[in-house]
């Protein structure tokens, strides 16, 4: 495992655990440090069961994998000391506080790296830890909003809405396991850590791809569709109904995607469905036809409304099979069942059966997020339950069962 030899202190809640069960995928000792009731990633649905408690959430069990579990009151004097022992140990820190907050504990990057110069300390926040904005707060639709995806999601001339899964907090857990390692490798260099700050905003800002450039450069923003694509005055789309859910098809003229709309007529006008007029278009030169008036725009929505009904008669397979013979722009789009079914993931060996103790039967988990040839990655540990691993991780700093009983019922773990 690439990161056997290195430690991780996990003080993150569901803001931040993914970047910590990035780098336990990649072998590291990552010990989560949740609060003595839990932490609040336990109440962050869907449930097993669809009962909602603590040792059923699947987000926790889902992003929890491969660490170690203790508990431990980060605003008790006590628990403060214990987790600058343990940082003491540690290669990693991350956490996902208000910025602030760690510093009035004492257990900022300045405090835990003053006698440990070699640790890398990863702060994930909604806004980074400076600037006027670095004390707010934010939900994934208020960080989404403020880095700019949101503007893209929805429909022409209607208001955004938010993507149903939260993503904000991924992107940025994803960069801080990133920037972490990049630390890590900077330590052989520089030889000592440092601070990582990573924020939200900016991190899903990069999700809107090229969108964010268009204000920089002085061209129009870009337009949201739902499902679909806006090209000056065209207005195409993208996901189409099947008569068994729904494809993913481009369908455009001009010399990138005319020649695949060329051969999908073709074969409309082999099955009948469509005019020699409209098979034999000029598919490269088409989108000038209309810009200058030559050809009007109304021909362009009846040749949207000739694939529609073309494309709602056929089965995602059939026109999938049909799209790899012809060499069509066409795929299907996989339910969540499928997905769990999938023959291309169960040729990698992608699924992974763990016992979890509040589930009566073995749970199916995705594996490891990437195959290396040389280091084998794996899930090592189901996600802990509360206070699991406090004998076993205390115990490395000398605490005994009658110690562990005493700050338990002190309230610190």
């Amino acid at each position: 495992m690439l990161l056997t030899p290195y430690r991780v202190l996990d003080l993150t809640d569901q803001r931040g655990m993914l970047a910590g069960q990035i780098l336990a995928d990649l072998g590291a000792d990552v010990i989560c440090v949740e609060p003595p009731d839990g932490s609040s990633a336990r109440s962050v649905g869907p449930f097993a069961g669809d009962n909602p408690s603590p040792d059923r959430s699947l987000y926790w069990w889902a992003y929890a994998r491969n660490k170690r579990g203790i508990t431990c009151n980060l605003d008790h004097s006590d628990g403060q000391a214990l987790v600058r022992q343990l940082a003491a140990t540690a290669d990693f820190v991350l956490e996902s506080d208000t910025p602030g907050v760690m510093n009035a504990r004492g257990l900022g990057y300045a405090d835990l790296s003053a006698q440990h110069e070699d640790l890398i300390y990863t702060s994930i926040s909604a806004f980074g830890q400076t600037g006027p904005k670095a004390s707010y707060e934010a939900t994934d639709l208020i960080l989404m909003a403020a880095g700019g995806p949101l503007i893209l999601a929805g429909g022409a001339g209607q208001a955004p809405v938010r993507v149903s899964v939260p993503q904000a907090w991924f992107h940025a857990s994803g960069e801080a396991a990133s920037a972490a390692m990049i630390a890590l490798y900077a330590r052989r260099s520089i030889g000592r850590g440092q601070h990582v700050d990573i924020s939200a905003q900016q991190s899903v800002a990069a999700a809107s791809m090229s969108a964010n450039l268009a204000a920089s450069i002085g061209a129009a923003e870009t337009a949201r569709v739902a499902g679909g694509m806006a090209v000056g005055p065209f207005t195409g789309k993208l996901i189409w109904e099947a008569a068994d859910g729904y494809i993913s098809l481009t369908f455009l003229f001009g010399s990138g995607i005319g020649p695949f709309s060329r051969r999908l007529f073709e074969w409309m006008y082999d099955e009948g469905e469509c005019t020699q007029e409209d098979r034999d278009l000029d598919w490269i030169g088409l989108g000038a036809e209309f810009i200058s008036g030559q050809r009007p725009l109304s021909e362009w929505d009846r040749l949207l409304s000739v694939v529609g009904d073309f494309i709602i008669k056929r089965s995602r397979g059939e026109l999938f099979r049909e799209a790899q013979a012809r060499s069509l722009l066409i795929v299907p789009v996989t339910t969540v069942d499928e997905v769990a079914d999938s023959e291309q993931f169960k040729a990698r060996n992608f699924w992974r059966e763990h016992e979890m103790p509040a589930w009566p039967e073995p749970v199916r988990f995705p594996g490891p997020f990437v195959q290396l040839s040389a280091n084998q990655l794996e899930y090592r540990r189901r996600a802990p339950d509360l206070g699991e691993h406090n004998a076993e991780v205390y115990a490395e700093l000398g605490l005994d069962a009658a110690d562990l009983a005493q700050l338990q019922e002190r309230g610190v773990i």
